[in-house]
């Protein structure tokens, strides 16, 4: 019969036993050296995000569990914020924790396993804001009736850019426009997106905001659902004008927004009038006063007959009298109130027909303002200039070409 070794037989085997940290360690080099980068897919569950703004969680299936973190330098990439529940594809390297023995797949790249996990993602943050307020119609700021500047945030190389110029140019081209150019989908958009915006906020140069983009998948519009972006629209004291997508596509923001439009060419006709409306409105306040230099003569005239065809008015005549004194005291009454009132709306007039030619960028110019021109854009602020740029300055009777040699700020 053999018999087993002893147990002194058994440890000569080896040199010396090995530590815990030097076993953790062979298997650490050997588990990480035998898989590369890897796809597991999986439901998530246990999501923990500590103050140091990495996510901590555990992929399962049926039968099996892993865990996973996904450092805080890689959050911005993401399209959507992990939650208990989602099934996801997750693109990463096994390592090993060595304080723990515990092996755990480090995500470089989180994936939904379907559109409907994105849809899921969409619903549950739609109903956090909602409960949050952030969707409140009572917090909703109304649009400007006559803006002087616009700010945009979205790709200055896009369709709706140019949507947006084309509609601006042709009803009221006397209003300023300033771009700031935004990826609008991939990998860190949504916080380019959100920073744009706060950057308006800071500057405060802008009357309202139009933040947009052309239509695409969910996919492709996802960054418009990011939460970053939708609290950024949220804290905004300028009024936001959401323009995402095509007439059937909604994103988060769209419920954040000041007000929403189906469309970036829609956007840009909501925020400002066309030169015929503001006509139209000046001929309007001309057939008003109109009505109310009628109905007011006619109301003293109604006057005046009831007073002759009354009792009083046959009675003896000293009360005779004291009734022509009041007529004679209405009239005078009745015509100083149709003047005032005439007035009033004469210089209402005047001063909406002032406002809208102040707006003209040739009336600026005439009162001794000149306009910086680079590459045929206005530029608002002396930082977007350095020393070298050839600029072009336009005065009221003509322009100068000029090379700018120094830059100061105020």
């Amino acid at each position: 019969m053999i018999q087993p070794p002893s147990q002194p037989e058994l440890f000569a085997q080896q040199e010396r036993p090995l530590t815990v940290s030097e076993l953790t360690k062979q298997i650490k080099v050997s588990l990480e050296s035998s898989f590369g980068v890897v796809s597991v897919q999986g439901e998530i569950s246990n999501v923990r995000t500590p103050s140091s703004g990495h996510y901590y969680f555990t992929l399962k299936d049926e039968t099996a569990q892993i865990q996973a973190v996904l450092w805080r330098s890689r959050v911005p990439g993401l399209m959507f914020s992990p939650t208990d529940g989602m099934k996801v594809i997750a693109r990463g390297r096994i390592t090993v924790y060595e304080l723990r023995g515990q092996y755990q797949i480090d995500v470089i790249e989180l994936l939904p396993a379907g559109k409907g996990e994105l849809q899921l993602a969409f619903e549950r943050l739609k109903a956090k804001l909602f409960a949050e307020g952030l969707f409140d119609e009572s917090r909703k700021k109304p649009l400007p009736p006559f803006p002087a500047v616009i700010g945009v945030v979205t790709s200055g190389s896009g369709a709706a850019y140019r949507d947006i110029v084309s509609v601006l140019r042709r009803r009221f081209p006397a209003v300023d426009l300033v771009l700031r150019s935004v990826p609008v989908q991939g990998e860190g958009a949504a916080g380019e997106i959100a920073r744009a915006i706060q950057e308006f906020n800071e500057w405060g140069g802008a009357d309202v905001l139009i933040v947009g983009r052309g239509g695409g998948s969910i996919e492709d519009l996802w960054a418009f659902n990011e939460e970053m972006v939708a609290r950024a629209v949220y804290d905004s004291r300028i009024p936001v004008v959401s323009a995402v997508g095509h007439e059937i596509d909604f994103t988060i923001i769209d419920f954040v927004a000041d007000v929403r439009a189906a469309t970036p060419s829609a956007a840009a006709e909501l925020v400002v009038r066309s030169r015929d409306d503001v006509l139209e409105l000046i001929r309007q306040s001309v057939y008003t006063i109109q009505d109310l230099f009628r109905d007011a003569i006619e109301s003293g005239r109604e006057e005046i007959r009831t007073i002759l065809g009354s009792y009083a008015f046959n009675q003896p005549r000293d009360l005779l009298r004291n009734r022509m004194q009041f007529v004679d005291d209405l009239m005078r009454r009745l015509d100083l109130g149709a003047h005032h009132i005439i007035d009033r709306r004469n210089a209402d007039a005047a001063s909406l027909t002032r406002q809208l030619s102040s707006l003209s960028p040739k009336s600026i110019l005439q009162r001794g303002y000149a306009m910086v021109l680079k590459e045929r854009r206005a530029v608002p602020r002396a930082s977007l200039l350095s020393p070298g740029d050839a600029v072009e300055v336009r005065f009221a009777d003509g322009s100068a070409d000029s090379t700018v040699t120094a830059v100061r700020k105020d």
